[in-house]
């Protein structure tokens, strides 16, 4: 299999993205989201992001949500007493569904269309947390690269806050007729790649542009962030699984996995 350069690679992601928010909100929780988020108080961060967003502090901070998605997250920073929260993403497709919940919501939210790797540089600086949630980190083709963007976007002394699956699963395959057989390997080089639309539950049987899921190793992270001028100052691994609900099986073992983590690193 050719692989793609890094450009070529982020590009169909983009392609992929755009193509696959119709089938998002196909799903039954935009609804829920399209209603709930006229409340002040939305918030669908859950408790451990929450812990964490609460011991960083982010009351009265400017935020900025790199690859945000359609901004759910994003607007619920406000309940947790964010002054200002920017969202990020290279999907204009997604980014409509954004502004739709904005439009919604009693909160006003700003969302730039933007590859991460090609920010503009009036969000250089800017931010006192930068926050990156579940699926952001596999897109990325060079974590390095990756991280060394991010820590643009932040004031001196602002945090980066990760909360991710965890990369063990990326040796698993849920779907397999053993799904605890190891698949993969964790230092795997080669992406994944996907030619189906990106959905989170099922699948739907059309063609979409290729769309490639990169592993990092822990290391990988750890290093990236360490020569990007940032200082790691918390790292927690859970139990619980962040992502989809195929990956619940590996929840309450006897030979428990961590499922995901939250990492917290400040620019020096």
């Amino acid at each position: 299999m050719d692989m793609p350069t890094k450009q070529q690679a982020v590009a169909s992601n983009r392609e992929a993205w755009n193509d696959s928010a119709r089938h998002h909100k196909d799903n039954p929780e935009w609804l829920a989201v399209l209603d709930a988020i006229s409340q002040a108080d939305f918030c669908c961060i859950d408790d451990t992001l929450r812990g964490v967003l609460e011991q960083v502090g982010v009351e009265g901070t400017d935020v900025v949500q790199l690859g945000c998605n359609n901004g759910r997250e994003s607007l619920s920073l406000f309940a947790l007493g964010a002054r200002r929260v920017v969202g990020v993403d290279q999907s204009a497709a997604f980014l409509e569904q954004a502004r739709e919940l904005t439009a919604r919501s009693p909160h006003d939210a700003e969302f730039f269309e933007a590859d991460i790797h090609h920010l503009p540089t009036l969000l250089h600086d800017q931010f006192d947390v930068a926050l990156i949630t579940i699926g952001v980190l596999n897109w990325m083709p060079d974590i390095a690269e990756f991280f060394r963007h991010v820590a643009k976007t932040l004031k001196p002394g602002g945090a980066v806050v990760i909360y991710e699956t965890h990369p063990f699963l990326e040796m698993l395959d849920p779907e397999a007729a053993d799904p605890y057989r190891l698949d993969s390997s964790y230092f795997r080089s080669d992406p994944f790649v996907q030619h189906q639309p990106i959905v989170y539950e099922g699948k739907v049987e059309q063609p979409a542009s290729p769309s490639y899921w990169f592993v990092h190793t822990l290391s990988a992270i750890f290093t990236g962030a360490i020569d990007a001028g940032l200082q790691i100052s918390h790292f927690q691994e859970y139990p619980h699984s962040n992502r989809e609900e195929l990956y619940d099986r590996y929840e309450k073992q006897v030979a428990q996995l961590p499922l995901c983590f939250t990492w917290v690193a400040v620019r020096g």
